[in-house]
């Protein structure tokens, strides 16, 4: 696995951490203050995560006027710190500040709830079911936890950008100031409904709590991978004996020393010792690595079974773990496109609801009451009577006036709009998805690839290193007495060439535990083969193409030639060692197919692809592969240079959706130009460079998995985002009184901040679903 950092040069897009915002209008707010600076080119705000991925005009942008506009409007920001550790990532101070609201939620609750069971004389309590108390705990609950909102809701009003802050600010000051009026001047003859306030802050509150819980759940998987990033390292020193050092102070060429069971620390390349590593939290594969000098080693992989001495490579952000989670901050943070809509409605969201509130008000105070008298509670004078004598009326209990009505009515649609919904509807199932699928190992670049990914109908495949291991094996042998005998000398011929053939006999023997054998004398013949001499064999050896041997004097029987021909038509490579003027054997090479591809291919089918194979390699071997993998004719192309390639996506393009899937320097041109492209996570570094989704390990069936998970979540959104349009679209209308008249339901101002609350929490519970299907 190799994911690279890239160069300060490179980057040209910033990650952000903003504070405050609390609705999708908020969401819309920065986003437009972002874009408003000269040296931004696009925004992407997410609304779970609290942060801004910012693509600027090009690299080494000074950020300070960017985050002091931000700061000028309300939402205080800065640059993110990438750092890995959990204690950094969630930090106490930010959990106590929401224990706190849960707690003055509760207070407020309570107290709330205990005054209305003193008015209605079910409690003994004087002193609270007195109007002084309520006026008092509505104050202080205004001016101490609930003056945050006020300000915050102030402020955006002041700026003429609405948030969900100004709707319940809107909502609760009107009912605090109204029952004011009323005390101080009891012959206007409304009601003072002081409990109100209070308890609307309560339920605000204890929403947001829940909310802000529930959201933290979204980004766990997020967490658990910094988790398996460890603070100390145990620092080998010249003396042989260890210091336990943090993680941040080594450098690289340092060496560090690995008991079984210690997460490693840091990027580095075994020296010393041989061992089993775990890699599944970074990969997803489930078969240990095997680590021995030269293996190199990623951070937060687990040493499973004996000591390992480690050389420093890369070290904390450079590290293949802080890549993988800064891709996934930023895969977040990318907008799906889907969230469009809901972003277009945002824009103008609060301004609504406050025209509707508006609306509603004098609807009810000029109108409403005298086409329909009847919905003025007909127990109003019994509630006059009691404010006269110095008890306050209970919002929701009914109304004596049009105006408290009116009022009331106006209060309840400022607080049961919900724009948090619409806001949480998308970012969290893209958040939940994106860590989820970054704990299998499949790393999407954003929410935009997600959504690609559902919509897929064809996927197309290059060969080697894709469908196949990506190095030639030796598959058998032929015409040979002894297979073991032949294979050592061919090694030993060969143990110095570079060539992919020899490699590939070289690990044959290594798999065998064969001995080499000095080789006294050798020359390379370019494009044919071999010949020299190995000590205690007599004669010339020579390993290569059969057609030289031949020409140098090999004689081959019928049946070995036929058996030749036969190799070489199925695509591979065959090669032959001859003693002298006689043949000791020949050895067939070839890719192999990965162990899970069938099964992989065989899943993609079953979710309705169309599966194609476009390689540059042979016809031979292609036609070969895709027999064995059940493709036809028709949806194999052989020998293909990559402007051949692209010509064939684009051809693809223009029917459906298409995406592809490459490792090698290649394919790069083709994954950038697909729909998505795909890059399996052993290929090389420009082509997880060039692609939308990166597959970590060796696991080809990873591949229908996360097609399934990106269907799975869009789903997820849409039905988010039919929830949140059709609460907001029901309960506004209900809200201003429509099925008042006919049906007499009446929403208090408490309850709708209650199913305001419901209603945020309800999209957020169903993107955390996604973690138990």
């Amino acid at each position: 696995m190799s994911l690279q950092k890239p160069t300060t040069s490179q980057q040209s897009s910033v990650l952000i951490d903003v504070e405050g915002m609390k609705c999708s209008s908020c969401v819309h707010i920065v986003e437009q203050i972002l874009l408003e600076q000269a040296n931004i080119k696009q925004a992407n705000v997410n609304l779970v995560t609290k942060t801004a991925l910012i693509e600027l005009q090009g690299p080494d942008q000074d950020l300070t006027q960017i985050l002091h506009s931000l700061n000028e409007r309300g939402f205080p920001a800065q640059e993110k710190q990438r750092a890995l550790s959990n204690k950094e990532i969630s930090s106490n101070k930010e959990w106590w500040r929401q224990w706190r609201q849960l707690i003055a939620a509760l207070v407020l609750l309570l107290l709330s709830v205990l005054g209305h069971l003193a008015e209605g004389g079910q409690l003994n309590l004087p002193i609270i079911g007195e109007l002084p108390f309520h006026a008092s705990l509505a104050t202080i609950a205004l001016f101490g936890p609930g003056l945050k909102i006020l300000k915050s809701g102030a402020k955006a009003a002041i700026a003429l950008t609405p948030t969900m802050d100004t709707l319940v600010g809107l909502g609760v000051s009107s009912a605090y100031l109204a029952s004011i009026v009323a005390l101080i001047w009891p012959s206007v003859g409304w009601p003072c409904f002081f409990n109100e306030p209070v308890m609307l802050l309560g339920f605000v509150l204890l929403g947001r709590f829940l909310e802000e819980r529930a959201r933290f759940r979204t980004g766990k998987a997020l967490k658990q991978l910094a988790q398996l990033q460890p603070d100390t390292a145990k620092l080998l020193l010249d003396n042989r004996k260890t210091r336990e050092v943090r993680v941040g102070a080594l450098i690289p060429g340092e060496k560090i020393q690995l008991f079984a069971g210690d997460r490693i620390p840091v990027d580095g390349v075994v020296i010393k010792g041989h061992s089993a590593v775990d890699i599944s939290s970074l990969t997803g594969e489930p078969l240990p690595l095997e680590a021995s000098p030269g293996t190199t080693v990623c951070s937060g992989s687990l040493n499973l079974e004996e000591n390992l001495i480690i050389e420093v490579k890369r070290v904390g952000a450079e590290t293949a773990l802080a890549r993988i989670i800064d891709l996934v901050e930023e895969a977040q943070a990318r907008k799906a496109p889907i969230q469009g809509l809901a972003d277009r409605v945002a824009g103008g969201f609060c301004y609504g609801v406050v025209s509707l509130a508006v609306a509603t008000f004098l609807f009810w105070w000029q109108i409403g009451t005298k086409l329909w008298p009847e919905v003025i509670d007909a127990s109003g004078q019994g509630l006059m009577h009691s404010h006269a004598h110095g008890l306050h009326a209970p919002l929701g209990s009914g109304a004596e006036t049009p105006l408290g009505l009116a009022l009331q009515l106006a209060i309840a649609v400022l607080v049961i709009a919900c724009p948090c919904a619409l806001g949480l509807a998308t970012p969290t199932v893209i958040t939940v998805a994106s860590g989820e699928a970054a704990k299998r190992g499949w790393l999407f670049r954003g929410g935009d690839v997600i959504e690609m990914a559902a919509s897929l109908s064809r996927i197309v495949f290059d060969k080697t290193g894709t469908l196949t291991i990506g190095r030639p094996l030796v598959l058998g042998t032929l015409g040979t007495t002894d297979r073991a005998r032949m294979l050592q000398i061919a090694a030993s011929l060969e143990q110095s060439s570079r060539h992919p053939l020899a490699h590939a006999v070289l690990q044959e023997t290594k798999r065998l535990k064969l001995p080499l054998l000095t080789a006294t004398s050798t020359k390379t013949f370019p494009g044919l083969g071999l010949a020299g001499e190995i000590e205690n064999v007599d004669g010339i050896i020579r390993v290569g193409k059969p057609e030289w041997l031949q020409a140098e004097g090999l004689l081959l029987t019928e049946e070995v030639q036929q058996s030749f021909k036969e190799a070489a038509l199925t695509g591979g490579s065959v090669i032959g060692v001859s003693q002298n003027k006689s043949l000791l054997g020949l050895i067939m090479i070839d890719d192999q197919i990965r162990p899970d591809a069938d099964i992989a291919l065989t899943r993609l089918r079953n979710l309705g692809m169309n599966l194609s194979i476009l390689s540059g390699d042979r016809r031979e071997a292609v036609l070969r592969i895709g027999a064995q993998l059940g493709f036809s004719s028709e949806q194999l192309g052989s020998q293909l240079l990559p402007e051949e390639k692209l010509a064939a996506l684009k051809e693809l393009g223009e029917h459906e959706k298409v995406a592809m899937v490459g490792d090698g320097i290649n394919d790069a041109p083709a994954l950038a130009a697909s729909d998505l492209g795909i890059a399996v996570g052993t290929g090389t570094q420009i082509a997880q460079e060039s692609a939308d989704l990166v597959l970590l390990g060796d696991r080809l069936e990873g591949l229908a998995e996360s097609m399934l998970l990106a269907r799975r979540a869009m789903n997820k959104i849409r039905q988010n985002l039919f929830w949140a349009f059709g609460y907001n679209l029901i309960a506004l209308p209900i809200a201003a009184g429509v099925m008042l008249p006919q049906f007499g339901l009446l929403l208090s101002p408490p309850i709708a901040a209650l199913l305001m609350a419901v209603s945020s929490l309800t999209v957020v519970l169903n993107a955390l679903s996604l973690r138990t299907g």
